[in-house]
């Protein structure tokens, strides 16, 4: 049975499915839908997307989408390992503004539950690295937002040097949090 492990923000989770391995190799459920039921992760995912960072140190991020096209996504290396981040952006959370990480490996099939609400990101750690995610809603030019990978309030603890990072132009230029006006606003559960 898949293993759910919530993190220091507790609506971000790991995810480990069960791989059941033999000479050949393994097999593995990535994700099955009563088990997330059960956990309290009420998710219908709609799409599958996947992308190929060739060298260490891409960072793709901190990416999100808004209301009402928001993403929930199922992260998980297929190839490779990066570290993933998580970064609060609901107005009123008491962890707004803090970040959250786990490393995923393509050997240890670990994945990311990042809910809506949250910014996402992450640094590769090998060459050619695989990375897939189901997401909860289709992706959205217009919803599309950002912000700022290395903004100096989050302080997120990445692998790798800011110079040495390799960007896309849009991350390049994404805001700081205290520039971005989120429109995600914290719910406490039961409320």
């Amino acid at each position: 049975m898949t293993s759910f492990t919530r993190l220091a923000i507790p609506d971000v989770v790991l995810v480990q499915p069960v791989r059941h391995g033999d000479a050949r190799g393994y097999f593995c459920e990535t994700y099955k839908k009563p088990e997330f039921d059960a956990f309290g992760l009420d998710i219908t995912f709609v799409q599958d997307n996947e992308s190929l960072s060739r060298e260490v140190g891409v960072v793709r991020g901190l990416h999100f989408q808004t209301p009402p096209m928001a993403q929930a996504k199922l992260v998980r290396a297929v190839r490779g390992a990066i570290f993933d981040v998580a970064v609060d952006i609901r107005q009123g959370s008491p962890s707004y503004g803090h970040w959250v990480a786990a490393t995923l490996t393509a050997d240890g099939g670990e994945q990311l539950l990042v809910p809506h609400g949250f910014a996402h990101g992450f640094c590769t750690l090998e060459p050619d690295t695989l990375v897939a995610y189901k997401v909860d809603a289709p992706y959205s030019t217009a919803d599309d937002a950002g912000i700022s990978w290395d903004d100096p309030d989050l302080a997120i603890d990445w692998p790798v040097a800011e110079g040495a990072a390799i960007l896309s132009g849009k991350d390049r230029t994404a805001p700081l949090l205290r520039d971005y006006a989120t429109p995600f606003v914290f719910e406490p559960a039961g409320a």
